[in-house]
């Protein structure tokens, strides 16, 4: 964690901005695990990173994610997930909501210097966009 303390508890930070961070940290710990998964060219990395950091694959995460979590938790993700955000022409609205809640949710235990409960989630969201994607693969 850059910062030894929060700016103010992560309940105070507008889930927006919660989001935005961490979309950040989600899409930092993919590259990690792709970095140590598959040292490889940069835009294979990048095109693997893309596909694991999609809303879509995010909120397919949810589903798993969702009966792990405690009372904040579930908080945090509730209040990212019903945040006015905007969304993209290509993007579901249901699917960008739940992405979203993820991706507060992740900015919020960052935050709180929670790295292992983050790393657990991660593991899970990970396995959901991974098995997905060999999914994808076979039906393709």
């Amino acid at each position: 964690m850059y910062f030894d303390r929060l700016p103010m508890p992560a309940e105070q930070i507008n889930p927006a901005a919660l989001a935005y961070l961490g979309d950040a940290v989600f899409e930092l710990m993919t590259r990690e695990y792709l970095l140590h998964e598959m040292q490889s060219q940069s835009g294979k990395l990048h095109r693997r990173a893309k596909r694991l950091c999609s809303a879509v694959g995010q909120a397919k995460a949810v589903r798993e994610v969702l009966p792990m979590l405690d009372e904040r938790e579930m908080h945090h993700f509730k209040r990212g997930r019903n945040a006015s955000l905007s969304v993209t022409k290509k993007t579901n609205p249901g699917v960008h909501s739940a992405a979203s809640g993820l991706e507060t949710l992740m900015g919020a235990l960052y935050l709180e210097g929670r790295q292992d409960r983050l790393r657990q989630l991660f593991d899970v969201c990970l396995r959901a966009c991974l098995s997905e994607q060999e999914e994808e693969r076979a039906g393709g």
